[in-house]
């Protein structure tokens, strides 16, 4: 259903964009926080101001360029609706003001071919700068344009509840469109974005929502029956589940993370998910003495690190904004000895991924690169082989997925082994 267009929704976008930019707190949390104070909004009407202030987000370089020094929240949101929609004068007639549709239609008219390339990208010049360096003026073009978009919606199935080819019969008898995932084995992507939190399938455990890239580090970690794994920096446990499931429900499987909230969130999750191997810990650091009495015991280690969070650009468009180049050389400091400290944690003969959903190569490879040179006794395995073995062709020496390449979120990865 389509919302319909009024001053008043127009003004809850506005509002919720004034909140946004003031750069506080994460978007997603901004805005979720803003529909529960304003419960009259319908899902339609909630999908309008989410997408439309989203992309003030993720063009912001650009559109504030076209308002050519007229800014305000208003403008932003107009010139959003006109050059990412498409919208004319008879869309937007419910909103304008005498005088604003001549300026709207030569902001929308300009040309975004004299613009300098970060503007055009609408990234922040510091980090334009290291992409291109990266991957050369071209193809982070194409990168930005891809991160620019909204990200689809997909889903992993439980494979301790359901198979892939059941869940997308069950959704198509539902009139839900679904295809399967075009690299995890079970991942399966909606054309749409339907809300599911009440859908019987999601209620008996059958999916979770899970980008496709991330689904396949449990591929990458290869856990099996019957071992001792760690998943290092769980979060609420997305990954954690998939562990699980991979193991069969066998074996004992740590979910340690500092946040107690989000090792709260994980358990909901974890009922419906039907294991009983996953042992959520709250941890004060990665030093902690619990994790201690691990050392060398563990199987497998999943170090999916704290980081920038540049890959996800697609879904938190503030990121961009709201990083910087002293919060990268921070979170490098803490990825490296979050590393190090997971590791000791492996046998010998275990298995160690390093992974983050970060674009910057400082954040991926060079904390690789640092972590061999200093421990010998690790060595690296060439996550193109490990990924074959599942029937997953992407992937050479590190996982490297990019969203205009491999349609998915922006993710590095690393499989490191403990020689015997």
């Amino acid at each position: 259903m389509k919302a319909r267009f009024t001053p008043a929704l127009f003004a809850h976008a506005e509002a919720v964009l004034g909140q946004l930019l003031s750069f506080d707190h994460p978007a997603d949390a901004v805005v979720s926080r803003y529909f529960r104070a304003h419960r009259e909004l319908g899902h339609a009407d909630r999908a309008f101001v989410a997408e439309t202030v989203f992309a003030v987000l993720r063009r912001g370089r650009s559109l504030e360029a076209r308002c050519a020094g007229r800014l305000s929240d208003r403008k932003r949101l107009l010139v959003a609706l006109a050059v990412t929609r498409g919208w004319g004068q008879r869309e937007l007639a419910p909103v304008l003001k005498v005088g604003e549709a001549e300026w709207l239609a030569a902001a929308k008219g300009m040309d975004e071919s004299g613009m300098p390339p970060a503007v055009r990208c609408d990234l922040p010049d510091w980090l334009y700068a290291r992409l291109a360096e990266q991957f050369g003026a071209d193809e982070v073009t194409a990168l930005a344009a891809a991160l620019n978009q909204p990200a689809p919606l997909d889903l992993r199935v439980n494979s301790m509840k359901m198979d892939r080819d059941t869940v997308l019969t069950r959704f198509a008898a539902d009139g839900i469109a679904a295809q399967p995932g075009l690299l995890s084995p079970l991942a399966v992507r909606l054309r749409d974005k339907p809300a599911l939190a009440k859908h019987p399938l999601f209620l008996e455990g059958a999916f979770e929502v899970q980008d496709e890239g991330s689904q396949l580090l449990g591929y990458l970690l290869d856990p099996k029956r019957g071992e001792m794994v760690v998943d290092f920096c769980a979060g609420a446990g997305g990954k954690t589940l998939l562990l699980g499931a991979l193991m069969r429900n066998t074996g004992r499987l740590y979910a340690f993370d500092v946040s107690a909230k989000r090792l709260a969130n994980l358990k909901p999750r974890l009922a419906r998910s039907g294991l009983s191997n996953v042992h959520p810990v709250r941890i004060e650091h990665e030093r902690d003495t619990k994790i201690k009495r691990l050392a060398g015991k563990a199987d497998r280690v999943l170090v999916d690190a704290p980081c920038s969070g540049l890959g996800t650009l697609r879904r938190n468009p503030d990121l961009k904004w709201r990083q910087s180049e002293a919060s990268v050389a921070e979170l490098t400091q803490k990825q490296a000895a979050i590393l190090a400290a997971a590791a000791k944690l492996a046998r010998p003969g275990g298995r160690v991924v390093y992974a983050t959903c970060s674009l910057l190569r400082e954040e991926n490879e060079a904390i690789v690169a640092a972590f061999l040179a200093a421990h010998p006794d690790f060595t690296l395995i060439p996550a193109g082989g490990v990924l074959a073995r599942h029937g997953i062709a992407v992937a050479d020496d590190m996982l490297r997925l990019l969203p205009h390449r491999h349609h998915t979120d922006g993710f590095f990865a690393a499989v490191l082994e403990r020689r015997s």
